[in-house]
């Protein structure tokens, strides 16, 4: 269910950086700021738990920069 979460608003945030690519940094730094609550937490366990608890949310946290860099980035390639 996360993964589909994290899916759509990606996708959500590609759309919404190549039509508006000034907004679309407030709700990119939204979003990782979510993702970036369960990082910290997840960061809490001891050892090794630690770190294997944490590395699905930096992912998502790397797959939204990505998505939203990719919107604003299509949207500078535009000829107009």
């Amino acid at each position: 269910m996360t993964i589909v979460a994290v899916a759509g608003f990606c996708v959500f945030l590609l759309v919404l950086a190549f039509l508006l690519p000034r907004a679309s940094r407030r709700v990119e730094r939204g979003g990782s700021g979510v993702l970036g609550v369960g990082r910290r937490a997840g960061s809490k366990a001891p050892g090794p738990l630690g770190r294997l608890l944490q590395k699905p949310f930096s992912k998502s946290q790397k797959a939204v920069h990505k998505s939203g860099s990719a919107g604003r980035r299509g949207r500078s390639k535009l000829p107009f």
